[in-house]
């Protein structure tokens, strides 16, 4: 099937499509439900495009892909509300949080070992078997839709999420309901992206709600001023103690530094901008991670498959997190391959 995207233009939502994703906006609200409606345009807001597609291996034409990814790596959210990851019935089973094993947060494949979880040998196999085929068709999708990553793309973990996305007890800086950009404490990247595809597969109907912030740069010119300098021996010391697998980029530590800030700060919680997205069962989103200012409000059961890339497989390096940090702080932040 052909994909036919529904792109937002700025300051103005279509009703129908947004529906259809459970998009919330306040000031649709009333009116007929495929009205055109002008609304104060953010320019700080995420775009978000709706993807007409239901198979996980699309046909699209090159401009479709130019488009797609001039949106994914402007800080966008690619959302496909028609593709769903189909279960068997034996596999609806392990739609119950008795297969978390209660100490981790997700259930995660791991190349081939399932961590996470508990359950007999053969039902552990069987999930396995299930996380492994959502990772396939999820990194199969983003091969389709963007040829150019195919050679780059590096599949990490593979994650199914059974318990709910708010309500843990955790610390602040690992609190997923705040607005964040994903940053890695001890696994350093050196300006490498993070594109992630999520799958809501809950089977009561209840939608994943994200908060979705405002767009990077905008972001990092509020909160970097106050992110300190990193000191001049820190990086190797860091990782002569184990604390990082590998020495951090000056990115590496600016990136914590963002997040941290962002999740530290309850007024930026609240007053920066940004806004709802709720996304149905049955529907699957793509973005980088690194980039959106995200937050998981609620929401159960869902897979998300990580997927690694380096500058190089960029449609447009230029608007990547390291490009915008370079930009802005007028260094260079990572040493390029």
């Amino acid at each position: 099937m052909r994909a036919r995207d529904r792109h937002l233009p700025d300051g103005y939502v279509v009703t129908a499509a947004l529906a259809r994703v459970g998009y919330d906006f306040p000031a649709l609200t009333s009116g007929p439900p495929c009205s055109r409606r002008k609304i104060v345009p953010d320019p700080f807001s995420a775009p978000i495009a709706i993807l007409d597609l239901d198979t996980w291996q699309p046909t699209v034409s090159k401009d479709e892909t130019a488009r797609y990814a001039r949106n994914l790596e402007s800080g966008g959210v690619l959302v496909l509300p028609r593709l769903g990851f189909g279960l068997t019935d034996d596999e609806r089973r392990f739609l119950d949080v008795r297969w978390s094993d209660g100490k981790a947060k997700n259930i995660s494949l791991d190349g081939d070992a399932i961590k996470g979880a508990q359950g007999s040998a053969g039902d552990l196999a069987k999930m396995t078997a299930m996380v492994a085929r959502f990772a396939t068709q999820a990194s199969g999708l983003v091969a389709q839709l963007f040829p150019r990553y195919a050679p780059y793309l590096k599949r990490a973990r593979t994650s199914y999420r059974p318990h709910p996305a708010s309500g843990r007890n955790v610390s602040w800086r690992k609190d997923d309901a705040r607005l964040h950009v994903d940053a890695f404490p001890s696994r350093p990247n050196h300006g490498e992206r993070i594109l992630r595809v999520f799958c809501n597969v809950n089977p009561n109907g209840e939608a994943r709600v994200w908060r979705v912030g405002e767009g990077f740069e905008a972001m990092a010119q509020r909160l970097l001023p106050r992110v300190r300098r990193m000191l001049p021996a820190e990086a190797g010391m860091l990782h002569a103690l184990h604390v990082t697998k590998s020495r951090r980029s000056e990115y590496d530590h600016l990136m914590l530094g963002l997040h941290d800030a962002a999740k530290a700060d309850a007024s930026y919680q609240t007053d920066s901008p940004q806004q709802e997205v709720r996304f149905l069962p049955g529907t699957t989103w793509i973005c980088y991670s690194d980039q959106v200012m995200h937050a998981a409000s609620s929401g159960q059961y869902m897979f998300e498959q990580t997927i690694h890339l380096p500058i190089e497989a960029l449609y447009e390096p230029e608007r990547s997190p390291l490009a915008v940090l370079e930009r802005v702080t007028g260094r260079v932040l990572a040493l390029r391959a």
